[in-house]
């Protein structure tokens, strides 16, 4: 695949990973490249791409409104804190491609000229369960799965007020990460797919930073290694949800699970991690393994959370069966350029 200076300016970069992995860390540090823009965060990416049968057919004028309008309006999709006009937006995406990628490259595109920037970004540690879906959209962008300590993303979503499931789903959120990585770098190979760990990216900001702008075909900039600068201007300002990203990079939050979980819950993550921690480098702690009681409530709930998503391949089956338009992003292309017919879309991952 080219690499040239425009080919590189129209891939986009997604964020991914287990939540609590250090993926708003990763985006601050990205954001503060001087041609790469990337959110804080936004929630209409999966939204509008899983509800792209309602809007219709977006050749018609009106449906093309309809989503700018919910994209641009509607609270839940975080679209205020890009700091863009609505009105604006709105406009660009009705003037665009009639695709779902388009509009969603022209809010992106948007925010990236607010900075003065060529190159756009996104994350969203649940990207990581929807590449294929992102890849329709957009087929070549490149992706960065950020891998922390299994047990201190565990024992970080446990503290999180939000988070409103208990260590077993907590466990299963990273080994399931981790596995959908692995096969997401045999099938997307490395001019698409970089992995990287939280620990050596705190431990040494400047190189760990270098070889990833490597990947991504641009040049490694300082200011990168600090990325409390850019905080300032693009983490939400209330509540503590991110809030050490605020400061400089410290590597104090690593191996801290050993003080913040129990014993119990350490044996039982890994148990359940098996070889992965070890794959990673990460020290086991010598605990004893965990009563078949608790080892066996852990796979029912692993058990459940493979059904549901399951089910979910089902109706994103029947979706793409039913989508009225292409959705790849057309916004890169040549005037006379196909758009791709959803059977020539990239396989499911």
């Amino acid at each position: 695949m080219s690499s040239g200076p425009a080919q590189r300016d129209h891939r986009p970069i997604f964020i991914l990973g287990c939540a609590r992995s250090g993926t708003s860390l990763l985006q601050l540090m990205l954001h503060s490249h001087p041609r790469i823009a990337v959110p804080a965060e936004t929630r209409f990416v999966l939204p509008a791409y899983t509800a792209r049968c309602e809007f219709g057919d977006l050749t018609v004028r009106e449906n093309r409104r309809e989503l700018a309008d919910w994209i641009t309006r509607d609270r839940s999709t975080k679209f205020r804190t890009l700091g863009l006009d609505a009105s604006e937006t709105t406009e660009e995406i009705v003037a665009g491609p009639p695709t779902l990628g388009s509009a969603v490259g022209t809010v992106f595109g948007a925010y990236a000229r607010r900075f003065d920037k060529p190159r756009w970004g996104d994350r969203r540690p649940g990207y990581v369960r929807y590449v294929g879906p992102l890849l329709r959209m957009f087929p070549d962008a490149q992706f960065v799965h950020l891998v922390r300590d299994g047990r201190d993303c565990v024992a970080s979503l446990l503290e999180r007020p939000w988070y409103d499931q208990d260590v077993h789903h907590a466990i299963s959120a990273w080994r399931e990460a981790v596995d959908r990585g692995r096969r997401l770098s045999a099938r997307l190979g490395p001019d698409a797919y970089y992995e990287m760990q939280y620990e050596r990216l705190v431990a040494d900001p400047a190189d760990e930073l270098a070889r990833l702008c490597a990947f991504l075909g641009e040049d490694f900039d300082p200011a990168m290694a600090h990325p409390e600068r850019a905080a300032t201007r693009t983490v939400p300002g209330r509540g503590a949800r991110h809030g050490r990203t605020k400061g400089p990079v410290t590597t104090t939050r690593v191996g801290s699970w050993a003080q913040r979980l129990h014993s119990w819950e350490i044996s039982l993550a890994e148990a359940a991690f098996g070889q992965r921690l070890a794959e990673f480098g990460y020290e086991p702690s010598g605990l004893p393994k965990p009563p078949a009681s608790q080892l066996a409530r852990f796979a029912k709930v692993s058990a459940h959370r493979r059904m549901a998503q399951r089910k979910d391949a089902l109706r994103e089956r029947w979706r793409r069966h039913h989508e009225p338009n292409p959705v790849e992003c057309l916004l890169a292309r040549e005037p006379a350029a196909r758009p791709r017919a959803a059977s020539e879309s990239p396989l499911a991952i």
